[in-house]
């Protein structure tokens, strides 16, 4: 189905400010997950901020803050309400019953985006494992209402089986799944391996940051690259070639605050070449104003498949996008920036201007020669 032609549904987005954030925090958190919502093909009509000390434990903003969330969406014909926290399946229940639409969480619209965006069986396979783990301990309240569903936002994969569908065929099929995903982790492990005799490069970061982007120019292909989140899920691995020297350079799938745990365990295949990398570049866009926050969630996920003690280069993309823009002064400012100082080695530029992609090239360079050095030391004399 050409999804251009999709009418796009009307949506209320829904935050917290608790006292482990602010109003600033939570509204930058809200127009992240209005990319997420506009990325599955959703439009953001109205936002609630509710202040509370944690999440209701019936209805996550409290009776009051719900009742008026209630009269916004029934007067605006609302279709879809989402909470930017994953919701327990009390709240959804409670939810569903008071505001009559759709009730989406964070993790079921990051759930959907990559339903979308799967490509190939192994992709595939590791949203649909996802899913139906996310589903399984909401089952009760799912089957009553998905009869008067017919697809949409959070719809796309397993929430479309029929209704007969139960907690026994679906730990079965989660058995399945993983039993696959094995199988592909095997398949996969064997390629590594025969890829071993080369330094591995692979570049993480922030979804939609560029890296992509990046892995075009220096591999001189043709990923697939767009200003969405998750543009890219498959893992793609390019052999490239500075001056003389080669080495592997593998495209990974987006990291994002709040990522699913589950996504996280069914991706691990695709993880497992950041963590048998031998070198990292984290992309960050400096122009974003959170990217602070950003790189510090994906440092995190790097502890989490623990693949942070590798050799890092830190890469701060779209200094184009930073005004006032200045390229001369790339080299100077920057350079003696706390940004720089605190992230060694570090890099600033533009990889859709080609803003100091030279002098990338050349760090880039020197570091993998730095560990070719060390694995190869009998053939040195080449570089």
């Amino acid at each position: 189905m050409d999804e251009t032609n999709i009418i796009p549904e009307n949506a209320i987005l829904v935050g917290l400010v608790t006292p482990e954030s602010n109003e600033s925090k939570t509204q930058e958190h809200l127009n992240e997950l209005e990319f997420l919502l506009q990325t599955a093909g959703g439009q953001a009509l109205q936002r609630f901020v509710q202040k509370l000390e944690k999440p209701d434990g019936r209805t996550y903003v409290g009776s009051g803050k719900l009742e008026e969330i209630v009269m916004f969406a029934k007067a605006a014909s609302v279709d879809v309400v989402v909470f930017d926290d994953e919701l327990t399946p009390s709240q959804l229940r409670n939810l569903e019953k008071s505001l009559e639409c759709k009730i989406l969480d964070r993790t079921t619209l990051i759930l959907d985006i990559f339903a979308r965006r799967a490509r190939t069986s192994t992709a595939r396979t590791q949203v649909e494992l996802a899913q139906y783990q996310y589903l399984l301990p909401r089952l009760t309240r799912m089957w009553t209402h998905l009869t008067k569903q017919r697809g949409g936002l959070g719809m796309r994969g397993p929430g479309e089986k029929e209704i007969e569908t139960d907690r026994r065929v679906i730990r079965d099929r989660i058995a399945l799944l993983k039993e696959k995903l094995k199988h592909i982790d095997k398949q996969k492990t064997t390629q590594r391996k025969s890829r071993s005799e080369l330094v591995r490069v692979a570049l993480v970061g922030y979804t939609n940051v560029g890296k992509s982007t990046l892995m075009n120019l220096i591999s001189k292909s043709d990923i697939f690259a767009e200003n969405k989140l998750f543009a890219t899920l498959d893992t793609t691995v390019r052999k490239v070639v500075i001056d003389n020297l080669p080495f592997l350079l593998t495209d990974t799938v987006g990291f994002i605050r709040k990522l699913p745990h589950g996504l996280v365990e069914s991706f691990k295949s695709t993880l497992d070449e950041v963590t048998e990398a031998d070198l990292l570049l984290h992309v960050a866009d400096i122009s974003h104003p959170d990217f602070e926050e950003q790189i510090a969630v994906v440092n995190q996920t790097l502890r989490e498949i623990k693949a942070f003690d590798k050799p890092i280069i830190m890469v701060f993309n779209k200094v184009d996008a930073c005004p006032p823009v200045v390229p001369d002064t790339i080299s100077t400012e920057l350079k003696n920036s706390w940004m720089a100082k605190n992230n060694a080695p570090a890099i600033f530029i533009s990889a859709t201007q080609k803003i100091n992609l030279e002098e990338f090239k050349t760090l880039l360079y020197n570091e993998v020669k730095k560990i070719h050095a060390i694995r190869y030391p009998y053939n040195n004399f080449l570089y």
